[in-house]
């Protein structure tokens, strides 16, 4: 029987290519990945560019489970 390809994902922290999803520190390859992007929300080097509102998720509400209106699918 076939499985499923794995999906690889890239580290937002450095930059590495692999399967983190199936780790504890998805989506970073590593427990040091994950504090070091911590660390930079608490100095605020990452930052929301603006408050969140409720109007914001409006779209949001009428998705069926798994649709993001972000990303439409294609036809």
């Amino acid at each position: 029987m076939n499985q499923p390809a794995r999906k690889t994902v890239r580290c937002p922290t450095c930059g590495k290519r692999g399967d983190w999803l199936a780790l504890d520190s998805a989506p970073f390859c590593s427990a040091r990945c994950r504090l070091l992007d911590l660390g930079k929300w608490f100095n605020e080097e990452h930052r929301l560019a603006a408050p969140l509102t409720p109007d914001l998720f409006e779209d949001y509400e009428n998705l069926p489970p798994g649709r993001d209106p972000d990303r439409p699918e294609e036809d």
